[in-house]
């Protein structure tokens, strides 16, 4: 798709530029009394979570922004395969189709034989291509935005956000915390429309998430600290569309020159626009960005010193900023202040920026945020509909504060590697003299710039590592890693991984072994059987009367045999669901003679498994077809039945 050609103009993509319109500020609406979750901020990591509580009717969730309307432009950009599966579970694939996807990286350096000038060492192609279905990708975050915006609204809940509404004060109650039906959190707010203030109002809740950025008000009134380092270098960005001589204007582009600095240049969606990066100067103590009195004319002078001899004709700036580079994350994610460990129920949490702040160079905070969002979305959702143990709700700091520190660590390799000059308080001379050290990185750490090897610690919504051998590919933490089989009912290519929605669901896959599952000594056979019909089995014990039997834990199949007729299998993996008794004919599959997900997830061909699946699509357990007394230990685990 190509759009931009005559300007810049957000919104939405699917809709020509010549029509293509923002659309009008959302009217001023009253916040509600009382609500189950308050979300405050309308970033990645807010935005995600009130998609996946919006898909909940029995659950009242308000989120809030400060700004007067939706986000139009700038920010964020890069979206990793990781979200881009996790909009495909929310149903919001055009990304896939408006954004540019990331096949190749460039890498210049200054000219040897004219060292005043840059010349490309090399390209590459991108080194996360194949660890996911989908291609690393760069869209206007603003979209990305949108789309979560429309799911909300077209939910069953129809959420829309409350705008212009600045948080002043957060009070929790602490003598009502570990109540859990009480509203223990007061949140109070200053609201203005259109900009003018028109008074305050407060809001009681009984879950309050901070999603509120890197001056997080929610955080700041939790007391929660940050880690790390301050800023202490600056760099310009710019979402710009030009005319140039530079050849690799449509190719993520690294560019070292010798004595003016670094660029780094993202092509964007559409064809014609593009962002660069430009490393500007070092900060002193304390000093900020916004104290070096930089414009963009500055930001467009230092980058076409950078590219010469390459002529860069800026003709129309979508968005520009300047900002320090700097890496910090909170001290803890939710409220207990004390031992982690505690049996303290937490009430309130802090996501996204509101935890960790980094560079935007390496795509970092987006594709970090939204699975925080993501993450505490299913489980707050299986507290509230009294699914879960409340103990539930500590693992998300546990899990998210990890990926965090990584993201720091990463960041600050990032940083350092894509300037050409240090930073402050270290030594001034140049050590780096060529671009390998940022390929040898990206190679390094292509599956966490991906988000596709992020893993989760055993725990007890992650065990069964004692079985990892029987599907070594589904690397039990890590997100169920997609791949097609054959959909038995009428032969379609599908993509397990998609089979898995943001719809607060668990999945059992069953891996059949090497006997037919018509066998009915076969323990494929005997697994289908246990769950459908004993009293002790995860789907009898959980699914509410007179409920579907998929709707708290699905149930999916795929054999190694293709000569199987669907209507011989139990009637588990073809249900009778719904009002009319409608039979599902979507839950059985058999492997492909080419890319045979078994050979390319390393599946034990005779022993099989079943693979566990979170709602949040990690793998959770994987054990044997006969493990039926360790499955229902599993569930116990953690669900309420």
């Amino acid at each position: 798709m190509q759009y931009h050609l005559n300007g810049f103009k957000p919104g939405n993509y699917q809709i020509p530029d010549a029509v293509r319109k923002p659309a009008a500020l959302p009217p001023y609406r009253a916040l509600p009394e009382a609500v189950d979750v308050l979300i405050v901020g309308c970033g990645p990591a807010g935005l995600t979570l009130a998609r996946q509580l919006a898909e909940f009717a029995d659950i009242n969730t308000c989120i809030v922004e400060q700004k007067p309307g939706p986000l139009l432009f700038g920010q964020a950009d890069g979206i990793s395969c990781r979200t881009l599966e996790i909009m495909e579970a929310f149903n919001s694939s055009e990304l896939v189709k408006e954004a540019y996807q990331l096949h190749q990286n460039a890498f210049w350096e200054p000219d040897r034989e004219r060292p005043e000038y840059i010349k490309r060492s090399h390209k590459v192609a991108d080194a996360r291509l194949g660890l996911s279905e989908f291609t690393h990708s760069v869209v206007n975050q603003a979209r990305l935005h949108d789309l979560l915006l429309a799911g909300m609204q077209n939910s069953v809940t129809h959420l829309v956000p409350h705008y212009g509404r600045r948080l002043r004060a957060l009070e929790i109650d602490p003598g009502m915390t570990q109540d859990l039906e009480a509203y223990p959190i007061t949140a109070q707010f200053e609201c203005s429309a259109e900009g003018q203030p028109i008074g305050q109002e407060s809001i009681r809740v009984r879950y309050v998430v901070g999603c509120d950025g890197a001056r997080s008000t929610v955080r700041k009134s939790l007391s929660i600290g940050l880690d790390g380092d301050s800023a202490n270098k600056a760099w310009g960005v710019m979402d710009v569309l030009v005319v140039t001589d530079f050849p690799d204007i449509r190719v993520k582009s690294f560019i070292q020159s010798k004595e003016h600095g670094a660029v780094m240049l993202v092509p964007r969606e559409g064809g014609y626009l593009a962002r660069l990066y430009v490393e500007l100067d070092l900060l002193n103590k304390d000093q900020r960005a916004a104290q070096l009195d930089i414009g963009v004319d500055d930001i467009i002078a230092k980058a076409q010193l950078i590219l010469r001899p390459y002529r860069l004709d800026v003709k129309e700036v979508a968005w520009w900023s300047v900002y320090e580079v700097g890496q910090r994350v909170a001290e803890r994610f939710d409220d207990r202040r004390d031992d982690p460990s505690c049996e303290y129920i937490p009430r309130a949490f802090v996501a996204g920026d509101a935890c960790h702040t980094h560079s935007p160079k390496g795509g970092w905070g987006l594709n970090t945020s939204l699975p925080d969002g993501f993450n505490l979305g299913w489980k707050l959702a299986a507290v509230l509909r009294k699914q879960c143990h409340p103990k539930l709700l500590a693992t998300y700091s546990t899990e998210r504060r990890k990926v965090a520190q990584m993201l720091i660590a990463a960041d600050k390799q990032m940083s350092a590697l894509v300037a050409t000059r240090p930073s402050a308080g270290t030594s001034r001379v140049k050590t780096k003299t060529d671009t390998a050290d940022i390929e040898h990185f990206i190679a390094r750490q292509n599956g966490f710039i991906a988000g596709t090897s992020i893993q989760y610690d055993p725990s007890f919504i992650c065990s069964g590592q004692n079985n990892q051998d029987l599907a070594s590919g589904y690397v039990i933490g890590q997100r169920f890693h997609s791949a097609e089989a054959i959909r038995l009912a009428d032969g379609r290519p599908q993509h397990l991984g998609h089979l898995i929605k943001a719809d607060g669901r668990w999945r059992i896959l069953i891996f059949g072994n090497q006997q037919t599952p018509l066998d009915t000594g076969s323990a494929t056979y005997q697994l289908i059987q246990f769950l459908e019909h004993a009293a002790a089995s995860p789907l009898q014990r959980y699914t509410p009367e007179k409920a579907d039997i998929d709707s708290v834990i699905d149930v999916y199949a795929v054999f190694q045999q293709t000569d199987l007729a669907i209507e011989t299998l139990p009637d588990l993996l073809w249900p009778a669901k719904g009002r009319y008794g409608l039979r599902d004919y979507e839950k059985v599959f058999y492997a492909p003679q080419h890319n045979d997900v078994f050979a390319l997830r390393g599946i034990d061909r005779r022993s099989g498994c079943m693979v566990v699946v979170r709602p949040d699509q990690h793998v959770a357990s994987i054990l044997p077809l006969a493990a039926h007394e360790e499955l229902c230990e599993f569930f116990a685990g953690f669900m309420l039945g």
